[in-house]
């Protein structure tokens, strides 16, 4: 596990932006697992920066997200559908065809997490996993208590993180209470896993992670066991970790 404490959002965002790019440029086949919140959003400007400016190149990129609110359809607003055509699909060269987010208004939802783990196997799994976490440590919308041998299915949200998302969305009463999500064992099965957390309201939930056993109780703690996981955090996330010499983190380069 690899941990890298940034001066800024900005430039922890051009940090994971530089590896997404040379994930791309290394493989241009690559598999790519996308995370949606406010935390990667100046990561995929700076990765429509790159490509209208110096070529970028996701025509032969298959894309898996992590989850999508169940019941919203992919047109509304506050859905990860219209999250990521919005800030990031729209404008770049990627293939339709090899986009892939999970369906919140799927018929047989146990059905379409079936199909979309065998999506991911066929595409010869995920190359590059990029991951935001919680404030309760939750990894995509695997909450507190889930399994850690989870695979893709429906999980109801917890308060807090309803609480957390009624944010973005004009009624409180209109948040969802379910999601479809890859599970930690899926996530699990990346190449490599880039996690991005900013912020004093994510740094408990980082110090657990980093700091504290690996539990179901804060599923991010997972990534301590993955052989590929980078770890990259603002100073303000990294306020509350107390063995900053201990755990491998790295200073950012000159």
């Amino acid at each position: 596990m690899l941990v890298e404490v940034i001066d800024t959002y900005e430039l922890m965002s051009q940090r994971a932006a530089e590896i997404v790019a040379e994930q791309v440029h290394r493989k241009p086949t690559s598999v790519i697992g996308f995370a949606t919140g406010s935390t990667p959003k100046r990561l995929y400007e700076l990765l429509i920066q790159e490509h209208d400016e110096r070529g970028l190149d996701f025509s032969k990129v298959t894309t898996f997200n992590l989850d999508e609110y169940v019941g919203l359809p992919p047109k509304h607003d506050q859905s990860y559908h219209y999250y990521m055509w919005e800030n990031l699909f729209n404008h770049i060269d990627v293939n339709p065809s090899n986009v892939h987010i999970p369906h919140g208004m799927a018929d047989d939802i146990d059905h379409f997490c079936a199909w979309y783990e065998e999506q991911i196997e066929a595409a010869g799994g995920i190359d590059l996993q990029i991951l935001g976490i919680g404030a309760n440590g939750h990894l995509a919308f695997n909450e507190p208590g889930s399994s850690l041998g989870s695979r893709t299915r429906i999980k109801t949200l917890t308060e807090k993180t309803v609480k957390d998302n009624a944010r973005f969305f004009d009624d409180p009463d209109m948040v969802p209470e379910y999601a479809i999500t890859m599970g930690i064992g899926t996530i699990m099965e990346a190449d490599r896993l880039l996690l991005v957390a900013s912020g004093e309201r994510k740094a408990q939930a980082i110090r657990n992670t980093l700091e504290g056993p690996v539990t179901a109780m804060c599923p991010a703690t997972i990534v301590q066991l993955h052989q590929h996981s980078h770890i990259i955090i603002d100073k303000d996330a990294a306020t509350a970790l107390d063995y900053r010499h201990h755990h491998g983190i790295a200073e950012p380069k000159e």
